[in-house]
């Protein structure tokens, strides 16, 4: 059963990422392991415009539209899961955890200006070829200027939801990874040539100041020759270039780290993006304008 837990205000990111760190060598991750039970809510919820101007620019959305991008909300949504993947009773270890997918499902537009109820928990654990996968979703609800005592259940609908899936690699019982197919690359349409700053740019919008993201000496320490970009920005970055629908549905796999500084080829045929590094697929993707 699942316990609603109310906060007061948005959760600072960095004291989470310490006790992950901390906490990381005595995890034992499982995929029939327990795991936090606890749905995580925030109402109230108003957007700092000035942090979502920052987060345009680095993505590439064009500024001062009244709508949110189709992934800011995963930004607001982000320090709440990071509360719940550092706790102990998550059995995953923060460290080395690797974001492999996204799937967004956006019912209505969310007004910049808008106020939101945020919730997160963790949906389920489970068995990945290369070891164990935790599914976080996140929720975005019309909120209330008044944050009540207690929340005895959401009840207004969803406007925006998410679910994401982070892999913890351990050994397993299922024998040597099956190969990818390949996959014919979609036609280009653009390069990019990404600084090697974009890592400390995003984090500085986003809050999200992951060490392998920021710089080459701290992303060697986790076995990065260069500091990696977020797999966020990359998908953000394809959809700017895209466009997105008011509504839809768009689900992204991150194949491969991006290194910082680097060239990217976007491509994009019907409802379908990539990002490429040479014949390396980093990101693939979709976008319809149909939410499921």
């Amino acid at each position: 059963m699942m316990t609603d837990v109310v906060l007061r205000r948005s959760p600072a990111l960095a004291p989470f990422l310490a006790r992950g760190a901390l906490l990381s060598p005595f995890k034992r991750p499982r995929p029939d392991a327990g795991f936090p039970r606890t749905r995580l809510v925030l109402p109230g919820l108003r957007v700092d415009l000035a942090r979502l101007a920052a987060y345009e620019r680095v993505c590439g959305f064009a500024t001062g539209d009244d709508a949110l991008p189709v992934t800011y909300p995963h930004v607001l949504g982000f320090p709440l899961a990071m509360r719940l993947m550092s706790a102990r009773d998550f059995p995953l270890p923060l460290l080395g955890l690797v974001h492999t997918s996204i799937g967004i499902t956006q019912h209505r537009p969310l007004p910049a200006t808008g106020v939101y109820e945020l919730s997160v928990y963790v949906a389920e654990l489970a068995p990945h070829r290369r070891g164990t996968e935790a599914r976080v979703v996140t929720e975005v609800r019309v909120g209330s200027d008044v944050v009540p005592d207690v929340v005895s259940g959401v009840v207004s609908d969803v406007l925006w939801e998410s679910s994401s899936t982070y892999l913890a690699r351990h050994r397993t019982s299922s024998g040597p990874a099956a190969e990818r197919a390949e996959q014919t690359p979609l036609p280009p349409l653009a390069e990019w040539r990404l600084a090697g700053d974009i890592g400390r740019r995003y984090a500085t919008a986003s809050g999200d100041r992951n060490p392998i993201h920021l710089h080459p000496l701290t992303a060697r320490l986790f076995g990065f020759p260069r500091a990696i970009a977020h797999g966020m920005w990359t998908v953000a970055r394809c959809l700017a270039a895209h466009g997105t629908p008011q509504v839809g549905v768009v689900r992204a796999e991150f194949r491969a780290p991006v290194l910082l500084p680097g060239t990217v080829t976007y491509g994009s045929e019907g409802d379908r993006f990539e990002l490429r590094g040479g014949d390396r697929l980093h990101v693939a993707g979709t976008v319809n304008g149909s939410p499921a």
